[in-house]
């Protein structure tokens, strides 16, 4: 009987097993559903043309650059920030975070190359006396063998036949990507708190000024109440309530200085130092910020430089990549190995012969190489988990940036009506001082004729610094609204007046082919 139909009868069989196993390999990738979706901007067109439409200054006509602070014109307030820049431990922090990040891809990316490696090998070993080299030579059943194998090349190369591979770098790329848009968010907080808190300290410096000088006036008043009254002209109520009112005085004074204090020590915390390192912070208050004025158009563009919504689009866009790699694992995975070394085998007495044998490359002399296929034909539902797991996982980013984005255009939203709020309040309360103060010269007036005593004169001096002491207050918030709203459009990032609402919304999602 010839054994060749047999044979070839094997060989149609096994062809036709591997193209079943194949294509079962293939076909059991679950359905997807229903991805999440990239919410549209709604429009704020109104809103942003009411900030350009209530704008009495000149515009200027380009949003400020990174270094936005610069543009208030405080030479401490650019020193605060070069210092925290270079030593607050929540950035360094971030920075680590972004190098571990990037490690992270040239580690992914290592996948897409060949891997060359070396290895060596002893092992002693008893042959089985019933084992499969025994069964094909008897006489060697029982004895004692070395065996030594030198390889100085390996070779094993993944061919990235479904993209798999490099889908887990362009993720890991997306991660990183993120992580440099999350260091320039806590740059931003970090940089937005320290404007905000010298701005209230530079307003408190300038009120303590003020309520020094209303204690000295209180203390005027004191002594004309305490003359008035050894003269019989009052009695002494008017002595207990200028006592009062001095002491309420006092107390605004120590409340200021507390305030201001708070003020000092949240900037050293934020610039990295301790507490006896700002002590010369607000010395010269002569150095006042100049407020700036909003730009000549507000374009929503502004929205796509904001950190938290760049970080959470490029971590969608991550997750998407990760989906892919899921529906990879359902197919095939094809390597190419090869190998170029030495093999030799003696018995175990003959241990001081095994270098001699291994490197004799007449006889000892070995190399292959060729495919591998692993096909992932059951695995328990591990697969199916994993890809619903990051299915899930994508949902949950893009939820994210379309609640990022709608966070987004209420904080711009708010942060342009107190700045008109704060802009109306203290243009009124200017008018309120120019009035307050025209009283108190008209009555400097009256005095120097006779018709009113220096208590008038004193008493409205003092109304004329209650306000001034309010309208410091009342420029800090401007300054402060300022902060706001420039931390909102997301730092100082120039945009073309071009800028339109697509530039917001990422790549949609795509699912990767089979």
């Amino acid at each position: 009987m010839s054994f060749q139909p047999v044979s070839r009868w094997l060989r149609l069989c096994g062809f036709g097993v591997g193209h079943l196993l194949l294509g079962a390999g293939c076909a059991w990738i679950p359905p997807g559903g229903e991805r999440a979706q990239y919410l549209e901007p709604p429009s704020m067109e109104h809103t942003l043309s009411h900030a350009a439409h209530h704008e009495p200054e000149s515009p200027i006509a380009q949003w400020p650059d990174e270094r936005w602070w610069q543009k208030f014109g405080s030479p401490e307030l650019d020193r605060l920030m070069d210092i925290a820049l270079a030593d607050n431990p929540g950035l360094k922090v971030a920075s680590a975070r972004l190098r571990e990040a990037h490690a992270l891809v040239r580690v992914e990316g290592a996948r897409l190359l060949p891997f060359l490696k070396a290895d060596a090998e002893l092992t002693a070993e008893r042959i089985s006396e019933h084992g499969v080299f025994a069964a094909l030579n008897p006489e060697v059943g029982g004895i004692n063998i070395a065996l030594g194998l030198v390889n100085p090349l390996s070779f094993r190369w993944e061919l990235d036949f479904w993209g798999k591979n490099r889908a887990m770098m362009e993720s890991a790329l997306g991660r990183a990507m993120a992580r440099d848009a999350e260091r320039a968010e806590v740059r931003l907080l970090l940089t937005s708190a320290i404007a905000r808190s010298y701005f209230r300290g530079v307003s408190l410096r300038q009120q303590l000024e003020v309520v020094d000088a209303m204690v000295d006036l209180r203390r005027n008043l004191l002594k004309l109440a305490k003359i008035r009254f050894r003269l019989g002209l009052d009695d002494a109520t008017s002595i207990m309530r200028a006592t009062a009112e001095l002491e309420a005085v006092n107390k605004r004074e120590a409340g200021t200085r507390e305030q201001l204090d708070f003020q000092k020590y949240l900037l050293v915390r934020l610039s990295g130092h301790g507490p006896d390192w700002g002590d010369d912070l607000f010395a010269d208050t002569a150095l006042i910020p100049r407020r700036i004025p909003l730009p000549a158009e507000l374009p929503i563009g502004l929205l796509a430089h904001r950190p938290d919504l760049a970080a959470a689009k490029y971590r969608a866009a991550a997750a998407a990549k990760l989906i892919k790699v899921a529906k990879t694992r359902f197919l095939p995975t094809i390597d190419l190995t090869g190998f170029v070394g030495f093999r030799a085998l003696t018995l175990a007495s003959g241990y001081g012969s095994l270098p001699d044998l291994l490197f004799s490359s007449g006889s000892s002399l070995a190399y292959g190489g060729g495919p591998a296929l692993r096909l992932p034909w059951f695995e328990g539902g591990r697969l199916r988990g994993e890809l619903q797991a990051h299915q899930a996982e994508y949902d949950a980013a893009v939820e994210l940036y379309n609640d990022t984005l709608l966070e987004a255009m209420r904080e711009v939203a708010d942060s342009l009506s107190v700045w008109h709020e704060t802009r109306a309040m203290l243009e009124a309360h200017r008018r309120l001082l120019t009035s307050v103060s025209d009283d108190w010269r008209l009555i400097q007036v009256r005095f120097r004729s006779g018709l009113d005593d220096r208590r008038e004169v004193l008493k409205q001096r003092y109304a004329v610094l209650e306000q001034e002491f309010a309208l410091k207050a009342l420029e800090a918030d401007q300054l402060v609204a300022m902060v706001n709203l420039i931390e909102a459009l997301g730092g100082g990032v120039p945009v073309s007046e071009s800028a339109s609402v697509n530039k917001l919304k990422p790549k949609s999602y795509e699912s990767p082919t089979r």
